[in-house]
């Protein structure tokens, strides 16, 4: 156990190290660990004209003046002087290189429904949905909000916003009509793109509706655009008369052709909101060369792109994830993806691994939250399913834990797939630690090393390097946020608040090991103080998630008279392990040896599942608040309200 100056303690022992398999390596882009080095040296100590040859791949309508303002920070500005278009750049760039004929899009419905999209196919439908944009009177710089489900069309309306200059904001399908609200009123958004349902688990979401809920009293609001996805569902959709409009009533006869908008370097490419579980919700804004340029280089890299690669990420495009690792970094490299609609338990567990199948995906990119649900799911989904496609895995969302790891790589990767770790955010636009997979050795439950261009720090409140503490990252990036929509104060109050405003903040914890690679810790308030010990959460749970019967687990603090803070952790177990005494004696056991008595939680509890978002992560603040028996508050972002509920009922409130 190691202690910083402000006694931040890790409680981290996983000393298993991965080499990537020479056979994967012997192919790589990045093949050794001497190539990642003098590439990432030189992007440390020559960053301009490291991105400037990165850009050079890319399609541009008039070159940069500059590649790197910092004369403004902390907004800075990437290739300044610039006009490009990213939308041309996932689509029209390939149709003359020979990829114009090659699938872009292999999507499957929940149902079982499928469609298939060329680059040129996928280019004309992005055309005349641009022309649909500009016949109803959206234009450049106009704000447009999609609340979409995981169908074509949500990737075609997000292009064909870029397309023609238009700022996107997605709505993951499924958030609150509340939700809907804040996002449309602060973003002043000019028309809404949605659908008259989506599915989820064999049941429809009726988005229409919700979003007419949303809308209402909405003045901005000057149109709703609506995608029939019901099917053989009829889904009732009530139309207000001269605001909504059928989209295939408008698309009729609409032109194919639609020149992409030169669009200036800094110009607003999107806004994406945190989910706003606490307070306001804050409007990220991401430019467009900047971004264009990061996102390309860290999906070629990172995930060692191929051009006979079948790529699937499980993300929905409502979270950065899917703007970064599904539209834009990926179709910028002209590979071939799976889009999936559904959940992946329906209409049994095994759904993703017949996808993969199907498809005979490459590289498949998922996160922890999911691995731990396969795991609980048991084995026996994954048997006699031919996995052999795959070349590639993947994780994001938050740290993966070290045995959810190492299942992630025995049962679905059989031990020959190297695994991306991944750590980014929404703020910082792509990847920002994670392993070259032919080049760095992996270590399980970490994310090893910053990506080209990035240059973190483990610093103190005061600014001194050590070994666990706050992370920094203290070089600007191009794919990095520009600001938050109509609030500077806050981003510069949120992001640049320590450190005398030099280094970006993004609010995690972190540690370096003696190889120098990056441990994350967890949010820096996730950070418990017992008996005058502060210990990340995110450790504690991997202590829990060693057990072979446990699938996921959350720890929290909780006000003690005489520790100061004492734990509650809340462990779901797997399919058919009983909750018992037993059990319990076993997992403080295990607390007992991997930390210390001080540790032990002041209770356990075993529950079916864990409240989270719809994109998998869990609301530590809402186990607080059972906990201590607080009234709960915005409860719209739970992917399973029945979890909050059962959850009440074992604490009495």
């Amino acid at each position: 156990m190691s202690t910083t100056p402000e006694n931040f303690e890790t409680v981290s022992h996983e000393n298993r190290s991965f080499e990537p398999p020479e056979v994967f390596a012997a192919q790589a882009l990045i093949g050794s660990k001497a190539a990642y080095r003098e590439l990432y040296e030189r992007s440390i100590a020559e960053p301009e004209a490291f991105w400037a040859e990165a850009a050079q791949d890319l399609h541009w309508f008039k070159r940069w003046d500059s590649v790197l303002d910092a004369s403004k920070a902390p907004f800075y500005k990437w290739f300044d002087g610039a006009q490009t278009n990213i939308s041309y750049n996932c689509l029209d760039r390939h149709l003359d290189n020979g990829r114009g004929d090659r699938i872009a899009l292999y999507w499957e419905g929940e149902p079982g429904d499928q469609r298939r999209l060329t680059f040129r196919e996928l280019h004309a439908e992005v055309c005349r949905f641009a022309n649909v944009l500009k016949k109803m009177g959206v234009g450049k710089g106009d704000r447009v909000a999609v609340y979409l489900p995981m169908i074509p069309e949500l990737a075609i309306s997000v292009l064909a916003c870029a397309r023609i200059g238009a700022v996107h904001s997605v709505i993951f399908g499924g958030f609150s009509a509340d939700s809907i609200r804040d996002r449309v009123l602060d973003s002043e958004t000019r028309m809404v793109i949605t659908a008259d349902g989506g599915y989820r688990r064999g049941k429809i979401l009726e988005l229409k509706k919700i979003v007419d809920e949303g809308v209402a009293n909405c003045d901005c609001v000057q149109d709703v655009l609506v995608i029939k996805r019901g099917g053989h569902h009829a889904i009732d959709c009530e139309m207000v008369a001269g605001r909504d409009s059928w989209y295939a009533d408008v698309v009729s006869g609409v032109d194919a052709d639609c020149p992409a908008e030169p669009m200036e370097a800094e110009d607003l490419l999107f806004l994406l909101y945190t989910s706003g579980t606490t307070g306001k919700p804050k409007g990220i804004m991401h430019t467009t060369a900047g971004y264009q340029v990061f996102t390309y280089l860290t999906s070629k890299y990172v995930f060692d792109l191929k051009p006979d690669d079948i790529y699937w990420c499980t993300a929905d495009v409502g979270w950065i994830t899917g703007h970064s690792y599904i539209v834009y970094g990926i179709l910028q490299n002209g590979v071939t993806q799976v889009m999936y609609e559904g959940a992946p338990d329906f209409p049994n567990q095994g759904r993703f691994w017949e996808i993969i199948e199907r498809y005979k995906v490459t590289t498949f990119y998922t996160a922890p939250t999911a691995i731990r649900a396969f795991m609980k799911w048991g084995d026996n989904w994954l048997a006699q399913k031919d996995l052999s496609s795959l070349r590639l895995l993947g994780t994001v969302g938050e740290p993966i834990n070290p045995e959810a790891w190492m299942w992630y790589h025995e049962k679905v990767g059989s031990e020959r797939c190297p695994i991306v770790d991944t750590w980014w955010q929404t703020e910082t636009g792509g990847h920002m630690l994670t392993p070259m997979p032919g080049a760095i050795a992996t270590k399980p439950g970490c994310a090893t090393v910053p990506f080209f261009g990035i240059e973190p720090d483990i610093l103190t409140d005061e600014g001194e390097s050590v070994e666990a503490g706050i992370l920094a990252i203290k070089k600007p990036w191009p794919g990095m946020l520009r600001g938050i929509y109509g609030d500077p104060q806050r981003f510069k109050d949120t992001y640049w608040c320590k450190w005398g405003g030099q280094y970006y903040f993004p609010g995690d914890g972190a540690r370096r090991d003696e190889d120098g690679y990056y441990w994350i810790l967890g949010r820096v308030d996730d950070v418990v103080n017992v008996s005058g010990h502060r210990i990340g959460t995110a450790e504690l749970e991997s202590v829990f998630v060693e057990h072979k019967d446990v699938a996921e687990s959350a720890v929290i603090g909780i006000p003690h008279e005489i520790k100061g803070q004492g734990l509650i952790a809340f462990v779901t177990v797997i399919d058919g392990r009983a909750h018992d005494d037993h059990l319990r004696k076993e997992l403080v056991s295990m607390i007992d040896k991997s930390i210390g008595k001080f540790a032990r939680p002041e209770r356990i509890v075993f529950s079916h599942d864990l409240p989270k978002t719809r994109s998998g992560k869990i609301m530590r603040r809402l186990l607080r608040d059972i906990a201590e028996g607080r009234e709960l508050g915005n409860t719209t972002t739970l992917a399973d309200p029945g979890v909050v509920e059962n959850l009440q009922v074992q604490f009495g409130s």
